[in-house]
Order: structure tokens, then C-alpha cells, then sequence
């Protein structure tokens, strides 16, 4: 959101929200604000965004899910504005900075005033509340002086705007400042270069995007240069755009090859393809468009790193205990040697002095009886040493026996933290990340979200996931398990004829042919190629997946989600191929685009 977006959108939000109340005030994540304000007699949601990435102010139809425990910040704000009324919404100097005024009333009914400040400047992007005063009451992203000695956000601390830059307001080309804008705009065409790069450096608030599409509306290419133009014309050209920008008004949404919604302009783009611009009723409606796909990306993709985290660190660890518990269980030489020790000094007794640190006795046990120095405990005495060496060979006897039947449970939880780390990869929405998640709690690797402090766990309930659906070229369905419950749902509904397949000892989809008994031969490749393109052997040139009938597939009683066993199977060693996958007909979700 460059500044001539942000001052269209001030715009459109002052004519509507203007004299309407706040009811309600949420905060979903840790960067994003939606005020629910009841306005000429109709519900609006304003949605106020400091992410990073995705800075913006808009109107939204979105209703993205709450956390358990409203952040701190939020409860502030609820109790701060909720009854206030919006005197105005406004953009400030032609930067991508807006205001937001409101009349309040205290907990006394006291009248006052209190501005929300959204700055939308890249990482730097903030949300912050002020007082009638003009102090900060809070931000959502608290800056101390140790980040920025200019610009404290901290509570108490009188508000500074943003380092004004030295460029022209667009705002300044409309009235009685016009003329001295274009004059001074004369002055600063003077450089070489780009035409769109002069744009962007002369005037606030306009990004790259939107320097091309003004350098296309004078020039006739959003490349051309300006020393192949008449400056002053270019000059009086620009100035005149600039002064009539309210009259080009006419939201438009840009799509991307597929017809996906990806950007969001104030008006349409000639320097953009027009058949990729669809027209919107609304600016929020275009941006509601385009970022509903990219906030539910970014948000599942910040879910996933974190649960991510946590299987990493598990499998880390759980591979540290493999390696400690194979180490247990190869010590069988050291168990020989102490209890041969301790025979060889029980059978040596009158041969050692007291007080003896070691002891040179034949070792009967090998051929030839050689000598061999045995350390003894100097202060214990060659009885109480024997009976050290039987106990150290006891104790690793049982380490080792121990560590042999740990061995197969830390396996087991190895497979099913990769089969679970494997799984994340592939999960596209909320409902399949749900299922992994409770799949880790269940296994202790994360905790469950509470709703406060010493409460039970949050309820979250969403709806069941569903695994991919392709069409063969035969016209049969084919079911992909995206996650360890996907598997087992598809596995279990699959009739006894049907074919079943899986790729071989590695994580994994389930793969299941709708069509019981023998499938055509195209349909069968297409199956296969699906069970080496969703498995962890993707990048391999030859993936073993092993095929059967469904009811040959055993789920044995306990086992984690997704563990199956199988016989009659035969293995067919696949090579993946996106082209092939791509060429399939999905009949639902979006294709994963790499694992």
C-alpha cells in the first residue's frame, strides 16, 4: 500500500465509517486490529494491519479466528474505544500514514478524543494510540529508544511523526498551492533516467508500481526516459494527473495467469494487461480479494514454522536417544571384560597383596593364558574390586537389555515425527494443520493452546479436512492423504477391492484407486506417480512404491495415525513427474507446488 493507494483508501473509509460507533474491537494475531463499527445503519469491519509484509488499512468482509486470550494491547483498546464515535479517517502528507480520530468517553462519561495512528511502512509498520493530548497512550509494537533515539513508541511518550522526506505532497497540486507544486515539480525533473524513477523520487507516496503506471499515462511507456520528453510538459502533465487523481477513481483487482486475485490498485492500469484487471465495487473489495488468499498463507505458513520448530527439536532429540541407546546396546565387549576381570581376581585372591592398584594374573579365558594387567581398587581390597567388576557388568547387562526394548519405541517415534514433519509439508489450510497439531499433543511433542490462565485447553473446532482428489485419465478417482488422519479416513472408506499404495519405508500419502479391482494401466501410472510425488523420496529418480488390494492393509490395534501394515504387495519403482502431475485433473484444493 504505497501512499496514492493509502489516500484512496482514507478516502473510501471516511465516506463510510464516519459518524459510526465502535462496537467491538479484536485483535487475531499479533499484528492485525478489526474494529467492528455500526455506520449508516449497517455493520463494517475495519481492519488495520502492522504485518511486515501485508501493512494496510481497508474495509473487510474477513472474520479470521480469535486467540484464546485477547493480547494486551487489544483489552486496552476495548476499553478505550469500544462506544466511541469516528469523527474522521484520513491520510497524513501523502504518506502511507492515516489517522484515525474519535470522540471517547471515560469511565466517569467524561467526553475526550483519542487518534489511532496506522502506519504502513514495511517493517517499520506500526499501530499506535494516542490521547487528546497527543501522547501515546500504546502501540502495538512497542519501540524503545535503544531501536530508534528519533521515534519512541512507548507509552507515555509524546508522538513524532515519521521523518518527513524531502518530496512533493501530492495533496499540494489541488487549490491555491498548485501553482508553487508544479514550480518546484519543474525544478526536480531535472535528473536523467527513468521517468517513472523521477516520479517516485519527486513525489511522497508513490511506489514503484504506480511511478510506472503515471510514466505510462505521460509518456506513453512505463520505461521511457526523460531526457527523450519535453520537461515542462512532462511537469505540467504530471501536475495535472496528480490534481485530478479523485477522478480516477475505479477499484480494480489484478489476477495472475490462473484468474487468482494478487494486487489491488484505486483505479485501472494501463500499464497493465487489461484483460488481468478485474473492476471492484470497492478498494476494500479488491484488496479484501487479494489479500484474504495472501494473510491465510502467510498465517498457516507462520503455524507451520512453529509446529515445524517443535517436530525438528523432537526429532533431534529423539535421534540423540537412538544414538545413546545403540551405544547401550554394543557394549557387550565391556560386559566380557569386567565379569572376566572379577573371575580372574576371585580365582587369584592369594596372589595379591593388599592394597594393590593392579594385578598381573593369567587370563585362562583366552588361548594360551596370557597375562594381563587387571586395575584394581587400591583402598576396597581385590574382593570388594571382583564384586565392583560383577556389579559393572550387571548394570550394563541391564542397560543393554533396556536400551534393546527402548530401541523399537524410539523408532517408532522417530517414524512418526518424520511421517508428522512430512505432513506438515503438505498441509495447505487451517482444518489440516488442526489434525497435526492434535496429533502432537497427543504425542507431547507441543502444548494445547489454553484460554487463560489455569484453564483447560481451547476448543478450537474445524471442519474435517479433505484429502486431494484427482481424475485419471480413465476418469477414475484417485484420493491423496495430505496428513496421518487424511490417511487413515481414505484407507478406511476404501472398499476391499479397490487398490491401496504407498510409497516404501518412508513418509508418505496414501494412495487409493476408487475402482475395485484391476485398474487401467493409464490410471495405474497416474496412481503411482502420485504416490512418489507426495512422498519424502520425491527429488529421488527411482521411488519404491509398494501397491496392493485395500484389503490386504492392516491397521494393527493402537498404532499412530497413518501406520498401517500390508502384505501381497508388489513394488514398482517410480521416478516423479511434475509435467504428469500437472497434466491431472484436480477436482479439488490447489496442487502443491513443491515438498
Amino acid at each position: 500500500m504505497d501512499g496514492i493507494t493509502m489516500g484512496f483508501m482514507c478516502a473510501e473509509c471516511d465516506a463510510i465509517l464516519s459518524g459510526g460507533r465502535v462496537d467491538q474491537v479484536r485483535q487475531p494475531d499479533r499484528s492485525t486490529l478489526i474494529l467492528a463499527v455500526r455506520s449508516q445503519g449497517a455493520n463494517h469491519q475495519l481492519l488495520l494491519s502492522a504485518d511486515a509484509n501485508n501493512a494496510r488499512l481497508q474495509l473487510t468482509g474477513a472474520n479470521p479466528a480469535n486467540p484464546p486470550e485477547p493480547p494486551m494491547f487489544c483489552m486496552l483498546l476495548r476499553k478505550r474505544l469500544i462506544g466511541a464515535y469516528i469523527t474522521s479517517v484520513r491520510a497524513v502528507g501523502g504518506d502511507r500514514v492515516a489517522w484515525i480520530d474519535l470522540d471517547t468517553k471515560d469511565e466517569l462519561g467524561e467526553r475526550g478524543t483519542h487518534r489511532l495512528v496506522v502506519e504502513c511502512m514495511g517493517r517499520h509498520s506500526n499501530i499506535v494510540l494516542l490521547d487528546g493530548t497527543g501522547r501515546i497512550v500504546d502501540a502495538i509494537r512497542r519501540v524503545s529508544a535503544d531501536v530508534n533515539r528519533y521515534r519512541e513508541l512507548l507509552p507515555g511518550v509524546i508522538y513524532v511523526q515519521p521523518p518527513a522526506q524531502d518530496k512533493l505532497d501530492p495533496a499540494a497540486f489541488r487549490g491555491e498551492s498548485a501553482a508553487d507544486a508544479r514550480a518546484a515539480l519543474r525544478t526536480r525533473l531535472d535528473s536523467g533516467g527513468k521517468l517513472s524513477r523521477a516520479i517516485a523520487d519527486a513525489v511522497m507516496g508513490v511506489g514503484a508500481q504506480m511511478a510506472r503506471e503515471f510514466a505510462h499515462r505521460i509518456g506513453g511507456d512505463a520505461d521511457v526516459y526523460l531526457d527523450k520528453l519535453n520537461r515542462d510538459a512532462v511537469s505540467d502533465a504530471l501536475s495535472s494527473l496528480l490534481s485530478g487523481l479523485d477522478g480516477l477513481a475505479a477499484p480494480v483487482s489484478v489476477l495472475d495467469e490462473t484468474g487468482a486475485p494478487i494486487d489491488a490498485y484505486p483505479f485501472h492500469m494501463l500499464s497493465l494487461a487489461a484483460n488481468r484487471q478485474k473492476r471492484c465495487a470497492t478498494l476494500s473489495e479488491a484488496m479484501d480479494a487479494c489479500y484474504a488468499r495472501r494473510d491465510e498463507s502467510e498465517r498457516i505458513n507462520r503455524r507451520k514454522q512453529s509446529l515445524k520448530k517443535a517436530v525438528d527439536n523432537a526429532i533431534e532429540r529423539a535421534e540423540k536417544k537412538l544414538a545413546i541407546q545403540l551405544e547401550a546396546m554394543n557394549t557387550q565387549t565391556q560386559i566380557d571384560e569386567a565379569s572376566r576381570f572379577g573371575e580372574l581376581i576371585m580365582a587369584n585372591l592369594y596372589r595379591i597383596p593388599p592394597g594393590a592398584a593392579s594385578a598381573a594374573l593369567e587370563d585362562y579365558y583366552q588361548e594360551g593364558s596370557p597375562m594381563v594387567a587387571v586395575p584394581l581398587d587400591e583402598r576396597a581390597g581385590a574382593v570388594r574390586s571382583a564384586q565392583q567388576y560383577f556389579k559393572k557388568a550387571r548394570k550394563m547387562k541391564a542397560a543393554r537389555d533396556s536400551a534393546r526394548e527402548q530401541r523399537m519405541l524410539t523408532e517408532g517415534q522417530l517414524a512418526f515425527l518424520r511421517t508428522q514433519a512430512h505432513d506438515l509439508e503438505m498441509c495447505q489450510d487451517e482444518a489440516e494443520l488442526a489434525e497435526v497439531r492434535m496429533l502432537l499433543i497427543r504425542a507431547g511433542v507441543v502444548r494445547a493452546e489454553r484460554s487463560g490462565k489455569g484453564s483447560k485447553p481451547a476448543k478450537v473446532r474445524l471442519p474435517q479436512s479433505e484429502p486431494y482428489r484427482y481424475q485419471s485419465s480413465d476418469g477414475i478417482e484417485i484420493q491423496v492423504g495430505k496428513t496421518s488422519a487424511q490417511n487413515d479416513r481414505i484407507t478406511g472408506a476404501a472398499d476391499g477391492e479397490m487398490i491401496w499404495m504407498h510409497a516404501k519405508d518412508m513418509p508418505g500419502s496414501h494412495v487409493v484407486i476408487r475402482h475395485s479391482g484391476a485398474a487401467p494401466e493409464k490410471t495405474m501410472s497416474e496412481a503411482l506417480t502420485l504416490a512418489a510425488w507426495y512422498s519424502k523420496g520425491k527429488a529421488s529418480a527411482n521411488v519404491p512404491i509398494d501397491a496392493t488390494l485395500r484389503k490386504y492393509v492392516k491397521k494393527p490395534g493402537g498404532a499412530a495415525a497413518g501406520f498401517v501394515t500390508y502384505t501381497n504387495q508388489r513394488t514398482y519403482y517410480i521416478t516423479p513427474d511434475e509435467a504428469a502431475i500437472r497434466a491431472l485433473t484436480l477436482l479439488n484444493g490447489k496442487k502443491l507446488s513443491a515438498i
